[in-house]
């Protein structure tokens, strides 16, 4: 046989495939085909996999803009990210005003009250657009790298193993009502047979051979899906494999959920680390500018709106930190770690509500204390937790080991 034949033979055998599919999801749209439905557990995975897919998106993007407001360089950026080129550097708007400002302070003269706050003060912006530069990598490589990993990688095999799945359910579903056709095809041929005309009627007989010719025909219809029953067995053996392969890849999700809890932790000490050294900074640059005497003459009330603004600022980033979930106030990583070296218990409490995603893992409520120890050979993200006669695997990052 040669390779034209066999080409042209799996090309033909691709296309009834196809052309099987598109019939049975007709059928099922119309109301005149039965479906085969996916198990609750399953639709549930499924469900939870496009809602992270969808959020993950939007939050990625936004955090984008938030970063790079303009829209250009964002493009130009995605543009040099798929040539695999590194982007040229670019002055930020902070470093573009703060060398505006010291140029302007060295053509009024150094010298000049003027001049030299206009030039302290170019200085500082410079140091904000350094510190802005910093945050913008750091959240990239921390932040958004991992969230576009997800995007581009893990639920992309995800959708693909789900429209196999698809595909798998389609052919199940055409073997199942051929099989039926072809039941149907045997019972009416067998009736027929043992039913002869009455009669010499014209009309009688003719009726009688349209029916004999109706019954052959769904004879040769129903040989040219041989063994029905046979294919069936194998659709339904295969279906079900497509299913298990499926739903391992979607528990994957929670594991997914306590990576991107880590990359948050990340970005918001960032963004700490950010805002904290731009309030350095001015802090610096308003005792400097305090120390020209005609620098703020017209406004007396300066020193007390500015203590007030400190007091209000230092308040403010005090209740920040306390609220945020850093990796200090959470999850202690020494501590951890010397939990799994001593393969001991510790108490711990629970710092938000987890939904367990399978039979090995343990739900949990805000604020309980459980137990928890370590197994040979875990995942370094999970311990195993008790409360009662429950077990069950629980993320390290939704907890605070306490002493």
């Amino acid at each position: 046989m040669s390779i034209m034949d066999f080409n042209v033979k799996k090309l033909a055998a691709d296309a009834g495939t196809f052309l099987s599919r598109a019939v049975q999801f007709t059928e099922e749209k119309l109301g005149q085909a039965e479906k085969t439905e996916l198990d609750a557990h399953l639709e549930n995975l499924l469900s939870k996999a496009e809602c992270t897919k969808h959020w993950t998106e939007k939050i990625m993007k936004q955090t984008e803009v938030l970063l790079q407001p303009n829209p250009n360089a964002r493009i130009e950026e995605f543009v040099y990210e798929k040539l695999d080129r590194k982007a040229p550097s670019r002055t930020n708007n902070q470093e573009v005003l703060g060398q505006y400002m010291i140029d302007a302070g060295n053509e009024f003269g150094p010298g000049t009250a003027y001049g030299n706050a206009l030039i302290k003060c170019g200085e500082t912006q410079k140091r904000i657009g350094m510190a802005d530069r910093e945050l913008i990598q750091t959240s990239a490589i921390n932040f958004l790298t991992p969230l576009r990993n997800f995007i581009e990688g893990d639920y992309k095999t995800i959708a693909k193993e789900k429209k196999l799945l698809h595909n798998k359910r389609l052919d199940l579903d055409a073997a199942k009502t051929r099989l039926k056709k072809a039941k149907m095809a045997e019972a009416k041929a067998i009736q027929l047979n043992s039913t002869q005309p009455e009669g010499d009627n014209f009309m009688v007989n003719l009726s009688y051979m349209l029916n004999l010719l109706h019954v052959k025909w769904l004879k040769i219809w129903a040989e040219e899906v041989t063994k029905s029953e046979q294919e069936l067995r194998i659709t339904q053996s295969e279906f079900d494999r497509q299913a298990e392969i499926t739903r391992l890849l979607l528990e994957g999700i929670s594991s997914t959920h306590a990576h991107h809890l880590r990359c948050l932790n990340d970005f918001v000490e960032a963004q700490m680390t950010y805002y904290a050294q731009c309030y350095q900074y001015m802090l610096d640059l308003q005792k400097q500018l305090g120390s020209f005497p005609s620098a703020f003459v017209s406004n007396n009330n300066q020193s007390s709106a500015t203590s007030m603004s400190n007091a209000s600022v230092s308040s403010s980033t005090a209740v920040t930190t306390s609220l945020l979930p850093s990796t200090s106030n959470t999850v202690i990583t020494p501590t951890v770690s010397d939990l799994k070296e001593s393969s001991g218990s510790r108490k711990a409490r629970v710092l938000y509500d987890y939904d367990a995603a399978n039979s090995s893992e343990l739900s949990l409520l805000a604020d309980e204390v459980i137990t928890v120890y370590s197994i040979v050979g875990m995942d370094s993200d999970w311990l195993m937790g008790e409360r009662g006669n429950q077990k069950g695997k629980v993320p390290i990052t939704y907890l605070e080991l306490l002493n």
